[in-house]
């Protein structure tokens, strides 16, 4: 059982969704423990805004050289290489290249980063002093590491995901995590804030190492040359460009936000980071998790139209069966998921405020955060990265006016519904286009449901409300544990209301998602007309 666990091939997306899922739920639940000691230790301040700052070149040059590799052509063209050609010597090949040539462009862009960091964080964060640049720099210096081991990580995940192994895909964002979190309790009391920087090194070296047997096993064998002239790697290099300049503009917004944030009041970078990680929470756990799953069953299905969308509108209506609600009880708790999570040590009532206001802003375009990799995912599938691009390009233009705008009027707040009016202006383009490029995309069935989710959410919002006014008289919501209680309360009695109005209404991705976890207890008999659904969805 563990070892078809750790190594057995997962078929079904669902299924496949539910364990990324799971282990985002974890690896997020690490990183609400992560802010959590950060919120306290050093409230939102200076340090968490240069800590936060730090983050921004590092990261550009990570989403930009392999994220836009592995997204738009690896992950088709290497599963194309395993799935008709029978034998995956030509495949293994193209992984080994694509790995020397991201790992030098890496460490180059790496070494250069470190050395103009100075000059850089004058760009990033023009609103800190002398003396915080200095320090933001420094920090910047030591996580120039982690694109590199996040660079080879992701190529050996790219290969897990194409063989559909998404167990040991699914804990490496654990491991990063883990190490942040090593940096916060152990490294920061040694070298201050510079053990953050060594945390996020660390995490970022775990989350390479646990996925090296795996890819082993299946046959990876690391071959040292570069070859620029193989047609694979060209014609992935072709379909990264328009990727890569789409994840750019993504990038120039965030280091926008950073630089807008900058000249906000101390603490507002820290706010709009902890209000983000919070918002993303249901985004990466169903949003993310379901696109990435779909993917090489996506990739997979690009020319047989009927199927494709058949799978895409499945994987949507999953989405958004965990989305809405999700969107919902965010909504309605979010006073006391914050208050839970950050209401200790240094963060005050104000800094809870500002982070409730934010959080609420980014909540209102969660629908479309989470529907977007999927929506994106089938452009890369049909070998079309350019639309993405420039749909990206215009609502990124959007959010860099809006941010500019909306901060003057709201603060850091403003930042978080330029963010929400962006996103969805992104949706709507990404489906009108694509609705144009492939015809009928099963838009009834989807309203259909949706109708259903919304009605059930509705039922869901007023009965966890209810139920918070319930519940106030009986604890004390000056403590911790009192909070906890009337929050954790409250939601899963939204959560349970939800589920019997949808199922009450009959909601297809209600049964059929229990369905194919069903199948897959140990205990589950299959029947012999099941095996075939069993595969899919």
């Amino acid at each position: 059982m563990i070892k078809k666990l750790l190594n057995g091939q997962i078929n079904s997306i669902n299924v496949a969704a539910l364990l990324i899922a799971l282990s985002s739920l974890i690896s997020r639940l690490l990183g609400i423990f992560r802010d959590r000691i950060l919120g306290g230790e050093f409230g939102l301040g200076d340090t968490l805004d240069i800590y936060y700052a730090a983050f921004r070149i590092p990261d550009l040059i990570f989403n930009l050289l392999v994220l836009g590799a592995l997204s738009a052509g690896f992950i088709p063209i290497f599963t194309s290489l395993i799935k008709e050609r029978g034998q995956n010597k030509e495949a293994w090949k193209l992984a080994s290249n694509i790995l020397n040539v991201l790992g030098i462009g890496l460490i180059i862009l790496s070494a250069i980063g470190a050395v103009f960091a100075p000059y850089l964080m004058k760009l990033v964060a023009p609103g800190f002093s002398p003396e915080k640049q200095a320090l933001t720099a420094g920090l910047t210096r030591i996580m120039f590491l982690s694109p590199i081991f996040l660079g080879i990580s992701s190529v050996l995940g790219g290969i897990l995901q194409s063989f559909k192994r998404f167990f040991i895909y699914s804990l490496a964002p654990i491991m990063y995590n883990i190490g942040i979190i090593i940096g916060a309790l152990y490294f920061a009391p040694l070298w201050g804030v510079y053990g953050l920087a060594w945390g996020v090194a660390l995490g970022a070296l775990m989350h390479m190492m646990v996925q090296v047997p795996a890819a082993v096993s299946l046959g990876f064998k690391y071959i040292l040359r570069v070859d620029f002239k193989n047609k694979e790697t060209k014609k992935i290099g072709i379909m990264m460009i328009p990727r890569t300049m789409s994840l750019a503009i993504s990038q120039i917004n965030l280091l926008v936000i950073t630089a807008v944030a900058s000249t906000l009041s101390a603490g507002s970078l820290a706010v709009f980071n902890f209000a983000n990680n919070l918002q993303s929470f249901p985004v990466g756990i169903f949003g993310i998790s379901f696109a990435i799953a779909a993917f090489p069953t996506l990739s997979a299905l690009s020319f047989d139209k009927k199927k494709l969308i058949k799978n895409f509108s499945n994987t949507f209506r999953q989405i958004l069966f965990f989305i809405i609600p999700s969107t919902v009880l965010l909504l309605t708790l979010r006073a006391q998921i914050i208050r839970v999570i950050f209401g200790t040590g240094n963060f005050s009532w104000n800094d809870t405020m500002l982070t409730i206001d934010t959080l609420g802003f980014f909540a209102l375009s969660l629908f479309a955060q989470a529907t977007i990799p999927l929506l994106v995912r089938m452009f890369y599938a049909r070998h079309n990265s350019k639309t993405p691009f420039y749909i990206g390009l215009f609502s990124a233009a959007i959010n860099v006016f809006l941010s500019l705008w909306l901060a003057e009027k709201l603060g850091v707040a403003g930042l978080a519904l330029a963010f929400s009016i962006a996103s969805i202006i992104n949706f709507i383009a990404l489906w009108i286009v694509l609705r144009v490029k492939i015809g009928n995309m099963d838009e009834l069935r989807i309203l259909t449901s949706t109708i259903k989710f919304s009605a059930a959410a509705v039922a869901c919002g007023v009965a966890a409300q209810g139920m918070k006014l319930v519940i106030w008289p009986f604890v004390d919501m000056a403590k911790f544990w009192g909070v906890l209680t009337q929050g954790l309360v409250a939601g899963l009695s939204g959560i349970i209301i939800y589920v019997i109005i949808c199922s009450l209404l009959r909601s297809e991705e209600l049964f059929n998602f229990w369905n194919s976890i069903k199948r897959r207890l140990p205990w589950a008999k299959v029947e012999a007309g099941d095996q075939g659904e069993a595969r899919g969805i």
